[in-house]
């Protein structure tokens, strides 16, 4: 009896499986009747006639955007449009956007476009594209809108942080042409290479400009490599960039939800940008995300560069393009980054290893009543102003001479002063040169203090 009572029970759980297996099908199929009979319920009673095909790819778009904010549908015209877009030529405003609060929100600008001469700034969030809420749309329509003629006009609302008021900024489309990096040199011993985003020419862009960067410095003391407002890319440029920089060791792993898809992404000897390890400073903001991060987090956990500036975006997530025959692609997340340490950057980002923030560097305008060695009364004399008062009864013929010319000379230096209406010039930052940018002059500062520790150092 105990034996038969035991076959029942193994009997049952062998039928276990397979019976739940159906059940969660049968679910399934029921599901999707559901979706059927919404489906035609729209088709045959809404207000107003809609295609088929809108309301089929607006339901896989709803399906896809629910999983996270990256993941999306595109159609037959944004999946062509993207394929230009990673070519490094495209059409459109020059914003990476990402959603959050049902509102489009600035990952980054990138340089010398329509956005960022106009100023928008990461972290900007837009409200409004043309008069139009943007609640309510998803990220693909909210970029169509933006989209346009090359030479339109858009109207973007904008919410800033530190504005009380929302900014309205009209912008006007253009081709987008992206040099993705360029470099040049920081005085007589520092060259300074700017990667916009991950393109396909990226790494190739990279080495050609610094090579001739390395030309013009005989005395190349060190790098500052600039990811500023950098919203990522392909991942393979972000992999080679970093392998420019690294002897060996691994750059970056994927992980998908199967543990056995595990990718390792390692460095190669042989292909370094230079061969020597010269001081590094990555320079990087809430602007960088994505594959520029995969490189920052790359070089600080090798201790190859200090990374300066301040945390980045946090968007440490895979998204893969799948194709569908005739009908588009899917951008679906299929895996998180993580760094050779193990960190992962979702939704952490990188943390500096030198905070810096974004700042103004003015001069200080100098209290000429400030009192010095020389106001002091019985004083001690300079050998020159002994000599000059030895001299003082030869000069005394020529004063009236001296006096003129000293009258003409202050004359001339108060209209060098002046501007064209006559008004006092008053220095700004664009007259100071080093000064511009607070945060690539504290990268300079650094790389010129480790250069002149190791010429002291003991070590040596």
């Amino acid at each position: 009896m105990r034996r038969f009572a035991k076959a029942c029970l193994i009997g049952t759980m062998l039928l276990s499986v397979p019976v739940i297996a159906y059940a969660e099908k049968n679910d399934t199929l029921q599901l999707l009747d559901l979706f059927g009979e919404v489906f035609d319920r729209v088709r045959s009673d809404y207000v107003e006639e809609v295609k088929d095909a809108d309301l089929i790819e607006a339901a896989i778009n709803g399906m896809l955007t629910s999983l996270d904010p990256h993941s999306g549908y595109m159609n037959e015209k944004a999946f062509k449009e993207m394929q230009v877009q990673t070519k490094g030529e495209f059409g459109g405003l020059g914003i990476e956007v990402t959603m959050e609060n049902g509102l489009v929100k600035v990952v980054s600008p990138i340089d010398e476009t329509p956005a960022a001469k106009a100023g928008v700034k990461p972290g900007d969030f837009i409200s409004y594209i043309n008069d139009e809420a943007v609640m309510g749309l998803s990220l693909t329509e909210a970029v169509e809108k933006m989209r346009g003629p090359v030479d339109s006009k858009v109207k973007l609302t904008i919410l800033r942080e530190d504005q009380p008021e929302p900014l309205e900024l009209t912008l006007t489309r253009a081709v987008i042409k992206i040099k993705s990096s360029r470099a040049h040199a920081e005085g007589d011993d520092i060259a300074y290479i700017r990667i916009t985003s991950f393109t396909e020419q990226t790494t190739e862009l990279m080495n050609e400009e610094f090579k001739h960067i390395k030309k013009d410095l005989p005395n190349l003391r060190g790098i500052v490599l600039d990811l500023r407002n950098n919203p990522g890319g392909l991942l393979e440029q972000a992999v080679s960039v970093s392998d420019a920089f690294l002897k060996q060791g691994e750059i970056v792993s994927t992980r998908e939800r199967d543990p056995n898809k595990t990718k390792r992404y390692n460095a190669h000897s042989g292909d370094e940008l230079v061969e020597e390890d010269l001081p590094m400073v990555v320079l990087v903001n809430n602007g960088s995300a994505s594959a520029s991060e995969i490189v920052a987090g790359a070089l600080q956990d090798h201790k190859r560069a200090i990374i300066m500036g301040t945390k980045t975006f946090g968007k440490g997530s895979v998204q893969t393009v799948i194709p569908l025959n005739d009908h588009g692609a899917i951008r679906l997340t299929t895996a998180r980054y993580y760094t050779p340490s193990g960190r992962s950057i979702q939704a952490k980002g990188i943390q500096p290893d030198i905070i810096v923030r974004p700042a103004k560097i003015e001069p200080i305008k100098q209290n000429d009543k400030l009192r010095s060695e020389a106001d002091l009364r019985k004083r001690l004399e300079t050998l020159e102003e002994k000599k000059a008062k030895e001299r003082k009864e030869v000069e005394k013929e020529e004063k009236a001479d001296i006096a003129a010319e000293k009258s003409k000379n202050k004359d001339s230096k108060d209209k060098d002063s002046k501007d064209k209406d006559g008004k006092k010039k008053v220095i700004s930052n664009e007259d100071i040169a080093s000064g511009e940018d607070f945060q690539l002059q504290r990268a300079l500062d650094l790389l010129r203090a480790v250069n002149v520790y190791n010429q002291v150092s003991p070590e040596k």
